[in-house]
């Protein structure tokens, strides 16, 4: 079964949790990605910024720019080993609605999946298929 160290993306920017909503939007658009991981200086996962938490945590919530990722970043993270397997990768998105998911080794950040990476490999396609569908999924209101 194929594992995620297969797929995964290891090219991964990282923010400190210090740097600032401007500094995590610019590598942001650097990269063309929606989030960022942010780690300490020895490369452990602290948490994870994404574009919408810099606009409605941040912005909307009248922070600036010079603003600490700290105050804006999630940080109960969900991650895996590289010895994940593709599918059940694809599970743990889906059920805790996530579209990229860390890849942590002895604490230590190597990677991300996202849905992309699971879309691409046609092994895993299956994974990404039914994570979309959970993760895009709207509640009923009542």
């Amino acid at each position: 079964m194929k594992s995620v160290r297969d797929i995964m993306t290891t090219d991964v920017a990282c923010c400190t949790s210090d740097d600032t909503l401007y500094e995590a939007a610019v590598k942001m658009k650097e990269r063309n990605v929606g989030s960022i991981p942010v780690c300490d200086n020895q490369q452990n996962l602290l948490g994870m910024v994404t574009d919408r938490d810099l606009v409605i945590r941040g912005y909307a919530g009248k922070h600036s720019g010079s603003t600490a990722i700290k105050k804006v970043m999630s940080d109960h993270m969900v991650s895996v080993t590289p010895e994940t397997s593709v599918t059940e990768a694809g599970d743990l998105m889906a059920d805790k609605q996530i579209r990229r998911l860390p890849i942590v080794e002895n604490g230590k950040l190597v990677g991300i999946v996202s849905l992309g990476d699971l879309s691409l490999d046609q092994k895993s396609n299956e994974a990404a298929g039914h994570a979309l569908e959970e993760i895009s999924e709207r509640p009923e209101l009542h």
